[in-house]
């Protein structure tokens, strides 16, 4: 099964440079080192959001799980790092129950 809506997911760029990408998070710090070590950076954002939304719009579902707000749903995919390197990771969308656009929400390695 395919993510739904999947062309209209989208990425908050916020979601990346006060999260994804920041090694001082406290949560997502080990997360930041992962995506930096592949030549991700505030710089080419771009790409990132573009391999993710890769993801979501190509790859099926790999699980869901149902919160009283909506549905978070887990995909895996491989994404090109800028540093033209391949590498499988598991992203998470959610869709809000009165919402019909799937944003992301984390992702790591496999």
């Amino acid at each position: 099964m395919k993510l739904p809506n999947r062309k209209k997911a989208y990425v908050q760029k916020e979601k990346l440079v006060s999260y994804l990408l920041l090694e001082a998070h406290p949560i997502g710090s080990s997360k930041a080192k992962f995506f930096r070590q592949l030549g991700f950076s505030e710089t080419n954002m771009g790409e990132l959001v573009e391999a993710l939304l890769r993801i979501a719009q190509s790859n099926d579902i790999k699980g869901t799980r149902k919160f009283e707000y909506g549905v978070n749903y887990v995909i895996n995919g491989v994404i090109e790092t800028p540093l033209v390197k391949s590498v499988a990771i598991t992203s998470v969308w959610f869709i809000g129950k009165d919402e019909n656009r799937p944003r992301f929400v984390t992702a790591y390695p496999v």
